[in-house]
């Protein structure tokens, strides 16, 4: 596995299938304008089976908050 790490801003918090084993550290701006970054594989892989079981993940692979880091997902931020 590579040691590269890919670097990627948005502008809410997201877990895509596209990204998983990218080794992405993910930076967005919450609506306290606070920048809130995140490994974007571990989150997934520590919350799998909660992802893998929501709805929308199913139909549009990916799951995003737009207001901020889900409080199941707060440990996890860097």
């Amino acid at each position: 596995m590579s040691k590269l790490t890919n670097t990627l801003t948005t502008k809410r918090f997201v877990i895509r299938k596209s990204l998983i084993g990218k080794n992405t550290i993910i930076t967005f701006t919450n609506k306290k304008q606070e920048n809130v970054s995140y490994n974007h594989d571990e989150v997934y892989n520590t919350h799998k089976e909660r992802f893998e079981a929501m709805n929308c993940f199913a139909k549009y692979k990916s799951y995003t908050n737009s207001n901020a880091i889900p409080a199941f997902c707060r440990e996890l931020a860097l």
